[in-house]
């Protein structure tokens, strides 16, 4: 069973604190949201939402008597960019995801890549973090009487 892109956003949006299912996307309030609108769903500042614009990520607004106006579009992307942010993707990572591919790259290849380099560089955190708290635990065990004296061990015993 498919979900439709309504039912989709919808889903997606439930996972947001205070949002009504369904309430955004209402044929007549999704075509004209403001941009405090868009940045309550999101949980951002519209300064968030304007930096967005400005590097491309998200594209420029509509306007209406000067004023940013959205549509359901700008709240797609920026589910992605949200659930992308969600995963430890940077900004200059989610450019890659939406900019960084040929045209005509479907999402999941766009998504595995990114992903499988992510998951890598995540696995590298995780040893470094390992082995912070193998340190940590070495340090708590520290019998010296001055500071020099642990630099001293330190020096003596190398890293490991």
């Amino acid at each position: 069973m498919t979900l439709s892109q309504r039912e989709f956003f919808e889903e997606f949006l439930s996972d947001f604190r205070g949002v009504r299912r369904g309430s955004l996307l209402d044929s007549t309030v999704a075509g004209d949201l403001a941009i405090s609108d868009v940045a309550r769903v999101f949980g951002l500042r519209t300064s968030a939402i304007r930096y967005y614009e400005q590097i491309g990520i998200l594209p420029p607004a509509m306007r209406k008597n000067g004023q940013r106006r959205y549509d359901k579009s700008a709240l797609f992307r920026l589910a992605v960019v949200q659930r992308a942010r969600e995963t430890g993707f940077t900004l200059e990572e989610i450019r890659e995801l939406f900019f960084g591919f040929p045209a005509g790259t479907p999402p999941p290849k766009r998504w595995h890549q990114l992903s499988q380099r992510k998951i890598a560089e995540l696995r590298e955190r995780m040893k470094r973090l390992q082995l912070m708290e193998t340190l940590l635990k070495r340090v708590e065990d520290c019998r010296c009487h001055a500071l020099e004296d642990c630099g001293e061990k330190i020096l003596r015993q190398g890293r490991a």
